[in-house]
């Protein structure tokens, strides 16, 4: 009897391989997929930049001289780093020099006019004070006593006039040199020289009102510098001062940097009118990260608005319209449509708040032909 049961268990068993054999042969080839497993970690709300942002210097200055002349000094070249009030270039300016030196010799000359001045009028105080004292004792005429006083006071009077003409020619001193130093362009900080325009020889002009010209010197200071980025105005509101960001460069592809909003513009820009945006400044957090940045890199900003760690989490590209994920079975190799509820999501994380479990398998390359609901799929 014991013999009789176990063969039927032995027809049983090959008969039920038979059978999974000839479905398996009798079923289309299985659909090569991707899949992810469901995970926990970190999940960020973020907002990123519609177009290219760009690494800006803090202070930068597309300067010229005050007036218009001939360049007949240019004491730098572009790449020259330069100090706050250094010469940069200087117009021809012999004629005002002329006149620098004019206002000094006048100027020395009416000093010494009014020392003498001064002196001569001392001396006339003192001798009418002598003949006062004399015309007390019935010494001196009253007449003589006059005209003495008269003429004290005349050259006092005169001594005054000589010191405000003193004054005036170191005015006009002050007034030469002033018009000497508009022929003259100095540093307004320290920074790096980024372009020139002009050379020796050739004639500068400042710009007239509302027409913009080429500065003769474009100056840089490298040693402070932000990001500024367009971020869409639907997403503006949410964003405020302080906000931790995430500052990635074309120019440094394998490298993060660590920023922080400064500044959210309080204006919405019309540059496109379909695609509006809000201007978004972001710093470094680190300046010794940014050492080998130059301004004019273009960059995107990601501001992270909020964080949630180890939370159940899955990429976010594999969420279907209506909040479904195609879930893996592996016992029947097919795909199960899912109803998931979501949390905190950005671009790459989505947090899953239930639906799934972790160490489900869900469908990651859902641009797959054929890859649907009830899919016959095998792992890629």
């Amino acid at each position: 009897m014991k013999l009789k049961i176990k063969r039927y268990g032995i027809f049983f068993f090959i008969g039920l391989i038979s059978i999974t054999i000839i479905y398996s042969l009798s079923r289309d080839k299985p659909i090569e997929v991707l899949l992810h497993t469901v995970e926990f970690g970190i999940v960020e709300s973020t907002v990123s930049n519609t177009r290219a942002g760009t690494v800006k210097a803090c202070r930068r200055a597309k300067i010229s001289p005050a007036s218009a002349g001939q360049i007949s000094t240019l004491t730098v070249k572009e790449g020259n780093k330069v100090k706050q009030g250094q010469e940069l270039l200087t117009l021809w300016n012999d004629d005002v020099v002329a006149q620098l030196d004019l206002a000094k010799r006048e100027a020395e000359a009416n000093k010494e006019v009014a020392n003498q001045t001064c002196l001569l009028a001392e001396s006339a105080d003192r001798e009418s004070k002598r003949l006062l004292e004399l015309q007390a004792e019935n010494l001196a005429s009253d007449e003589l006593v006059d005209k003495a006083v008269t003429s004290a006071k005349s050259l006092q009077a005169g001594c005054k006039a000589a010191q405000a003409r003193t004054k005036v020619g170191s005015a006009r001193v002050h007034a030469a040199q002033a018009a000497l130093e508009r022929t003259k362009l100095r540093a307004p900080f320290d920074g790096y020289v980024a372009e020139i325009n002009g050379e020796i020889g050739e004639y500068l002009t400042p710009s007239p009102a509302g027409i913009i010209t080429l500065p003769a010197v474009d100056l840089v200071d490298t040693s402070c510098l932000y990001i500024s980025a367009p971020i869409d105005e639907v997403d503006a509101p949410r964003i405020v001062e302080g906000m931790e960001a995430r500052i990635t460069l074309d120019a440094f592809a394998k490298q993060n940097f660590l920023g922080a909003v400064r500044r959210v513009a309080p204006y919405v820009l019309e540059i496109e009118k379909q695609a509006r945006t809000v201007e978004v400044e972001a710093v470094f957090m680190d300046e010794k990260q940014y050492s080998q940045l130059m301004p004019g890199y273009s960059a995107d900003l990601e501001v992270i608005l909020d964080v949630k760690h180890d939370v159940l989490r899955i990429p976010s590209e594999a969420i279907l319209e209506n909040d479904y994920v195609l879930l893996y079975g592996a016992f029947t190799s097919t795909l199960e449509k899912r109803k998931i509820k979501t949390g905190l999501f950005n671009w790459k994380h989505t947090e899953i708040i239930s639906g799934l479990e972790k160490g489900d398998e869900i469908l990651l390359s859902i641009d797959r032909k054929g890859a649907v609901e009830g899919a016959y799929v095998m792992p890629e």
